[in-house]
């Protein structure tokens, strides 16, 4: 199987195992729920070995940007439309930025393997 595409499929469900794990942060009730915060943790630790194999096809730069950007991207939809949480237009704002960023990163830097 092709590395890069293995890589991108890594940080793909690295990302989404993340946005999981962080929804549940919220819901773990500052760790007074038992069930959110042990899978926070199970999600978390899944996320992380993720990431650590998308790394063997990706910079560490690269891979983190865009495991942190699209995660915040995701985190920040699901707390409007699942947790009922508003945005205001600076946060709409940041967030565009953080999409522009990453689509900088995979269209026109040469560090990302394509």
């Amino acid at each position: 199987m092709n590395p890069t595409l293995t890589a991108y499929g890594a940080l793909a469900a690295a990302i989404v195992l993340e946005v999981i794990g962080t929804t549940l942060l919220q819901k773990s009730a500052q760790f007074t729920k038992l069930l959110p915060t042990a899978g926070m943790v199970m999600f978390y630790v899944a996320s992380f070995y993720l990431l650590a194999q998308a790394l063997k096809g990706m910079p560490l730069g690269v891979a983190y940007a865009m495991w942190g950007g699209l995660g915040i991207v995701l985190t920040a939809l699901i707390s409007v439309f699942y947790l009922k949480q508003s945005l205001d237009l600076a946060a709409l704002a940041g967030i565009a930025l953080i999409v522009a960023g990453v689509v900088v990163i995979n269209t026109l830097s040469g560090t990302v393997s394509h």
